[in-house]
């Protein structure tokens, strides 16, 4: 199982992405939930361009990605469930939820650490939101991302198969939780007890500070439940509410590959930065 699973590694992650994209296309385009602000092609073209870029760097500086790297965990034996003796089913269980934990704690820290909010911002300069905004992040927040993820493997030693459930239901929900999708507001509440939704996720893409930094799950919602940052609905309405960040509001500064590509290095922390807010006595 496991030599499958090394062998079609990167024909099964990239069939669900080209899968998932085509299917989120199709919905946004059939059942929009915003009318969109920016030129859709301009937008798509720089964003599907950012992510070749991403991926031709990532595969040429980790050939062998995170699939490699637990191969080599389990080869070593190194991690916790290396060394356990657990059912192979309820290690790939946990795994999958300790590795979303991270990303969700990843995610925080984005927006914590200046330096690393002026990497993240790329993603949130985005004016509007659709399916290719889940893949809208700057190429030196993707190595760090990796270098991150890699660190887990090393300490959780997951099996291989949970480690591409796992990138599979990271691709898979940043593109679903972002499209501009409608869902039926009945199963939108359902949903979003166990997962997130695009409108739950919509939510982070707001202007306002308060709101972009609340909802930073990407595939179950129990984190922001869990920590207290969750937020169910934005203050001025999925219809009317502004997408992107204040510092970026220029479709010259926000759309084309090079300038997302220059984005972290232009201008000051603003209070998007968790640590930069101005907080007042009732902690809003």
């Amino acid at each position: 199982m496991d030599n499958f699973i090394a062998t079609y590694e990167t024909a099964i992650r990239l069939g669900f992405f080209f899968g998932i994209f085509s299917v989120m296309a199709l919905w946004e385009l059939l059942a929009p939930r915003r009318v969109l602000t920016q030129s859709k092609s301009a937008r798509w073209i720089n964003n599907i361009a950012l992510v070749i870029v991403n991926t031709v760097v990532v595969r040429v500086v980790f050939p062998t990605a995170a699939i490699g790297v637990a191969a080599y965990a389990t080869e070593q034996q190194w991690g916790l469930f290396n060394q356990l003796n657990s059912p192979a089913w309820l290690a790939v269980i946990i795994s999958v939820i300790l590795l979303d934990g991270l990303i969700y704690m990843q995610h925080v820290m984005f927006h914590a650490v200046p330096a690393f909010w002026r990497l993240h911002r790329v993603h949130h300069a985005d004016m509007d939101f659709d399916v290719t905004t889940g893949a809208r992040f700057h190429t030196i927040e993707i190595l760090l991302s990796m270098l991150i993820k890699f660190a887990a493997i090393l300490l959780l030693g997951p099996p291989l198969a949970a480690v591409v459930i796992f990138e599979v239901l990271l691709n898979a929900t940043s593109m679903f939780n972002h499209s501009n999708a409608r869902l039926p507001l009945g199963l939108d509440r359902l949903l979003r007890i166990f997962i997130v939704t695009p409108d739950m996720h919509r939510v982070h893409h707001s202007h306002y500070a308060h709101e972009t930094n609340s909802n930073f799950g990407f595939n179950l919602s129990l984190w922001d439940h869990l920590f207290g940052t969750y937020r169910a609905q934005p203050d001025d309405g999925h219809e009317n509410m502004v997408i992107g960040i204040d510092t970026f509001r220029d479709s010259k500064q926000c759309i084309p590959l090079h300038r997302l590509l220059l984005m972290p290095f232009w201008g000051k922390v603003t209070d998007y930065a968790i640590n930069r807010r101005k907080w007042n006595s009732n902690g809003s």
